[in-house]
């Protein structure tokens, strides 16, 4: 069964929240890296760079941990556990740039490395906790 967000957790993922993806290794240990986040629906959608660590890990095993705190109120946090139902290149620059405007105000994604690609990964949560309950 997959749970759904309220609305207050719907209100912390629309403001300008790093959340936290914990991805697998190879080796089965956790790999954890800040990340520039948005929801669409009920879905999780992240952007990274292929060559990544993060890409490769979630390119490889699709279970993933997301957490994210209320930057007004960090001890109110939203913490899931989920899969990769989504793992594409296509649209994922228009992703970046959307999450630079969120994140940085800026139009277009400030970070670019050459001949980097974008790849858009997509999270359906299959629990859903929020602290405090």
């Amino acid at each position: 069964m997959t749970d759904t967000f309220t609305d207050a957790a719907r209100a912390i993922f629309a403001k300008r929240a790093l959340a936290h993806v914990a991805s697998l290794e190879p080796d089965g240990s956790p790999n954890v890296t800040p990340v520039w986040v948005e929801l669409d629906g009920d879905e999780v959608v992240i952007n990274t760079a292929l060559g990544r660590a993060k890409a490769r890990n979630l390119a490889a095993d699709p279970r993933v941990a997301v957490s994210i705190a209320d930057p007004d109120d960090p001890y109110v946090v939203i913490a899931l556990r989920g899969t990769v139902v989504t793992f594409t290149t296509d649209g994922a620059d228009e992703v970046i740039n959307r999450l630079a405007k969120k994140y940085r105000d800026v139009d277009q994604y400030p970070f670019r490395s050459e001949g980097e690609i974008r790849v858009t990964v997509r999270i359906r949560p299959d629990r859903i906790s929020v602290q405090p309950e």
